[in-house]
């Protein structure tokens, strides 16, 4: 395998998260909390930033992905699910309650994929396999603010 293969392949699991074979995305979003954290000592402008250029090049490591699992959207690819995640906790305060909803909100709009967030799929390689996920973390974003301003952050 070459270094880019290489180089995508670490990016597009998640560092072998995505190789766990039971569950792949939901331990690709687990996996993306602390990344989550971490970003939520840098101003907003920042985690804005940091999370577009982790959206593209996960957008490239995924299209070559495809090439190395020979597939649409592989299961090993997990890189689309940290993005969602990332994506799911702007502006949401790093609490326990909010990440476990965070969490939640985003795996039940990723796993079910409420219109329109079914036709991203259909974008061709990587865009295809996360801007989908992008779409359910925008939902998840709204659900969660909706909530916490409402439940969790009075």
């Amino acid at each position: 395998m070459n270094l880019k293969k290489f180089v995508a392949k670490i990016i597009a699991t998640f560092f072998y998260v995505g190789l766990i074979p039971i569950g792949p995305g939901t331990f690709g979003t687990l996996a993306a909390i602390p990344l989550f954290y971490a970003l939520t000592f840098t101003p907003l402008y920042l985690y804005l930033a940091i999370t577009v250029v982790i959206i593209l090049i996960s957008v490239w490591a995924s299209t070559i992905a495809e090439e190395i699992y020979g597939k649409h959207d592989p299961q090993q690819v997990v890189a689309d699910e940290v993005c969602g995640l990332l994506v799911t906790m702007i502006l949401v305060p790093p609490t326990i309650t909010n990440i476990f909803f965070g969490f939640l909100l985003f795996r039940i709009f990723d796993i079910t994929k409420p219109y329109p967030v079914r036709k991203f799929e259909k974008l061709p390689g990587g865009w295809g396999i996360v801007i989908d996920d992008v779409a359910a973390g925008v939902y998840a974003c709204i659900t969660l603010h909706i909530l916490g301003r409402w439940v969790f952050w009075t």
